[in-house]
């Protein structure tokens, strides 16, 4: 490993375990995504460390923190701030909300009405917010990491495609295996969740660590096999609404930094087929006869549906 791509990763992971057991894939998406300028929806029911994994993964980082919990009745002054009189000096100020942070953390990110909702668009978009018409930039790095109950539908909103669309990957946690949940209760009984993390705390290595993935070098063969299978997503007889090239942006985008996490500065087909799921899966619309199965907690219909896709597609030399 010769890249500070593949140095961060290494420190990152091993500074989660301490607290977290497994999530690999969560972890390696969380590092895909913040080196790549993208965000992060992670998926899966009560108690399986979503919160806990964004936060240490912060404090790891060093980063700012923010967490907002959305409910029925949040509003976009709650996310992104507003305008308030100061009474000692007789001007409107600017109070930033917690929006303003490295990296933020949307717990039930689908219970918030579909108003709130569309005031991450242009924060996860543009890096930028707009309050009574003057912008706000937002601060560098800046990741938001939602969470969602894929279960529970109760009291939620189904989120926008739109919305959808500008999370670069979706993760989906399952239950852990019976050797790991034993692993996790002897590691919370001795130390709990206040054991310590050593933070890299440097942004400017992280910036850095940045623009050594923009420099991964992309042939043109794996760019023509990156649209080959996201063009097939749209043939699929069981796809209403294949991927974009928005979507297709996002894969080539995480190939490079799965590259740069393994240690190379070029990508490689194996980077392309790695990422495909979790950068297409939450941005495929099936047609109707097939939507019920996409439920299924492990997205089986998704993963098959991508499978044969990647299959079809002949693999560059």
């Amino acid at each position: 490993m010769n890249t500070l791509a593949a140095y961060i990763f290494q420190h990152l992971k091993g500074e989660i375990a301490k607290l977290i057991v497994g999530l690999d894939s969560a972890i390696e998406s969380l590092v895909v995504s913040l080196l790549s300028d993208g965000h992060v929806l992670i998926e899966g029911s009560p108690g399986l460390a979503k919160t806990l994994l964004a936060k240490t993964f912060a404090n790891a980082l060093g980063l700012s923190f923010k967490r907002i919990q959305f409910t029925s009745d949040i509003l976009p002054s709650d996310i992104i701030g507003t305008v308030v009189l100061n009474r000692k000096t007789g001007d409107f100020e600017f109070k930033p909300g917690p929006i303003f942070a490295n990296i933020v953390l949307v717990d039930e990110i689908n219970r918030a009405p579909p108003r709130s909702q569309s005031a991450l668009l242009e924060a996860m978009q543009e890096r930028q917010v707009t309050v009574e018409g003057k912008m706000y930039r937002l601060p560098d790095p800046f990741m938001v990491i939602a969470t969602q109950n894929p279960v529970e539908l109760e009291g939620t909103y189904s989120l926008p495609e739109a919305e959808l669309d500008r999370f670069m990957i979706r993760v989906n946690i399952n239950f852990p295996s019976k050797e790991e949940e034993v692993e996790i209760l002897s590691k919370k009984d001795k130390t709990g969740d206040s054991l310590p993390v050593e933070s890299i705390d440097d942004v400017q290595l992280i910036n850095k660590v940045k623009e050594e993935v923009k420099n991964v070098y992309v042939s043109r063969e794996i760019i023509e096999y990156i649209v080959n299978i996201s063009r097939r997503t749209r043939e699929d007889y069981r796809v209403m609404l294949g991927v974009s090239p928005r979507a297709e942006l996002s894969l080539l985008h995480a190939a490079k930094a799965k590259a740069a996490l393994e240690g190379r500065n070029y990508v490689i087909p194996d980077d392309v087929k790695n990422m495909v799921t979790r950068v297409f899966n939450h941005r495929i619309i099936l047609k109707p006869e097939y939507q019920g199965l996409v439920l299924d907690s492990s997205y089986k219909t998704l993963e098959a549906l991508l499978r044969d896709c990647i299959s079809s597609i002949e693999v560059p030399r």
